[in-house]
């Protein structure tokens, strides 16, 4: 079945969307670094970030959730810029990484970027209910949390599809 030219448009027109915001992210030097930094099985936390970004919009589409697409993409991008290997520092200062990098991922985030008060929650709350206390305060945050688990489990799995390159192609 062919797509109708209008709507491969808009599909070419959201795919374009998405590209240039989490370019924005990606081509900054300290989120190149996490080219090199393994998230779960073999994916980096590169992919894993762009992959949770794309998913995130994915998912407010299907379920037609209504959102700020840019806040969304930038703090899905950022969820896990925590700047070093987990499998080697188990502690980070804060407590156990699974508790302690949405806080660290934060003053990162911050330190090299203009941020809002969803991106900044999406960051912060992504890994709830793991953070019970950290309930997330937007749609944006709700999406990214069930994209990063969804993520996670592909990666863990060994069944996602994507690497690097695959979103921003």
């Amino acid at each position: 079945m062919a797509i109708h030219r209008p709507m491969k448009k808009a599909l070419t027109r959201e795919l374009d969307y998405f590209r240039s915001v989490a370019a924005t992210i990606a081509e900054h030097k300290n989120m190149q670094k996490t080219r090199k930094l393994t998230q779960h099985g073999s994916v980096s936390v590169f992919a894993h970030s762009v992959a949770v970004a794309y998913y995130s919009v994915k998912l407010a589409k299907k379920l037609g959730i209504s959102c700020d697409k840019r806040s969304l993409i930038r703090g899905a991008m950022l969820h896990d810029f925590f700047l070093y290997d987990w499998h080697k520092i188990i502690n980070v200062g804060d407590g156990l990484h699974g508790f302690a990098h949405p806080a660290t991922a934060s003053k990162n985030a911050v330190r090299d970027f203009r941020l809002n008060k969803r991106e900044l929650d999406i960051i912060r709350k992504h890994m709830w209910p793991l953070t019970l206390t950290k309930i997330p305060k937007y749609r944006e945050s709700w999406l990214v949390c069930a994209a990063d688990k969804y993520c996670s489990l592909l990666e863990t799995f060994g069944l996602n599809k994507y690497d690097d390159n695959t979103f921003l192609k």
